[in-house]
């Protein structure tokens, strides 16, 4: 995969909307994310014209992404946050821009749709990272979130994936006064569960939202499975809560088509089982994901038996949230129950 150089501080990022336009809904909250991410990295955040446009064209958006990629003072790309019709951005990229200059693209949720396309192209991005839900909101950013976004910005290195202890679904309402000064009601975390053989596997990552899976699959711009041997699959589940059957669903879908034949390993994320206006209990939520990943080992089990699994690690539509090499390599360890990034 291609890579970009490390950025040293003072260099130019990009943060654009592919997507929903966060920032223009949310200002304060893009405000704090911007001093934040130049106060704790060094760089210069530049926006572009969509980056605050509720509505823009897919067209506009994607002349965005073109002209960031084609800026040779921009080093990497920032999502401000996901959304749900990227599918229709991504014909209108320039696939000759991050080939000839590529750079970090940071993004996760629908952001799958261009990193799935860059990872076609052979250039490595990172999914991840939110600038309206992981930089902007709460008193801080969390710990694992800022190692990660570091790493894979500015020094580089191998890190440990581990379990932060706690976790939330949802933070405040960005229209609300707190929003700015609290995180969202956070709870312990389970262990992570695993399946599979006792073994070491490395590969180069792939993956990305079902959801957003699910309408690559029907757009055919899914990656060949012969494409997709020994690749730690990574996958997870967004804030509209799909169920366990539902996942089971998607799940077969990436079987029949070869996919999950072809992983190393499946990791899958600790999946949101509430929002503003659900709130399981404690019991409940529990019985939620233990569904999800009773559905995700039985599904992977039937098609790879040989895949080391692990559900329940903080990537995807959680906080605190690691930032994930998207095309990089992770190395799932089934004997030790490890997981470890390159950065």
């Amino acid at each position: 995969m291609l890579s970009a150089p490390r950025l040293t501080p003072g260099d130019r990022v990009a943060v654009l909307s592919p997507s929903f336009a966060a920032p223009a809904v949310a200002p304060d909250l893009h405000a704090q994310a911007m001093h934040r991410l130049e106060d704790l990295t060094g760089l210069i955040p530049i926006e572009y014209p969509t980056t605050r446009e509720l509505g823009a064209s897919p067209q506009a958006r994607a002349a965005d992404v073109n002209a960031a990629f084609a800026d040779p003072s921009i080093r990497a790309i920032l999502a401000t946050i996901g959304g749900d019709d990227q599918l229709l951005v991504v014909p209108h990229l320039d696939p000759a821009l991050p080939v000839a200059d590529p750079k970090p693209f940071v993004g996760y949720s629908d952001n799958t749709n261009i990193l799935n396309w860059l990872w076609g192209l052979g250039v490595r991005g990172y999914y991840g990272g939110s600038t309206a839900v992981h930089l902007g909101p709460g008193p801080f950013v969390d710990d694992i979130h800022l190692r990660s976004l570091r790493a894979l910005l500015l020094t580089g290195g191998v890190l440990d994936i581990t379990e932060p202890g706690e976790s939330e679904d949802v933070g405040r309402r960005w229209h609300d006064p707190r929003a700015l000064l609290e995180f969202g009601d956070r709870v312990p975390t389970e262990p992570w569960a695993w399946a599979g053989p006792a073994s070491r596997v490395e590969g180069v990552t792939w993956g990305g939202c079902l959801e957003v899976i699910d309408g690559l699959a029907f757009a055919d711009r899914l990656p060949r499975a012969t494409d997709l041997e020994g690749v730690v699959l990574l996958l997870e589940t967004s804030e509209e809560r799909p169920s366990a059957g539902w996942v089971a669903r998607w799940l077969r879908g990436l079987g029949e088509r070869g996919i999950l034949a072809a992983a190393a390993a499946v990791v899958v994320a600790r999946p949101p089982v509430s929002d503003f206006e659900y709130h399981p209990s404690p019991a409940e939520a529990a019985a939620l994901r233990a569904a999800q990943r009773d559905a995700v080992i039985d599904v992977v089990t039937h098609y790879n038996p040989d895949a080391v699994i692990c559900v329940g690690p903080p990537f995807g539509h959680t906080r605190p949230q690691w930032i994930l090499p998207y095309g990089g390599t992770m190395i799932v360890d089934g004997a030790a129950r490890t997981i470890t990034a390159a950065y």
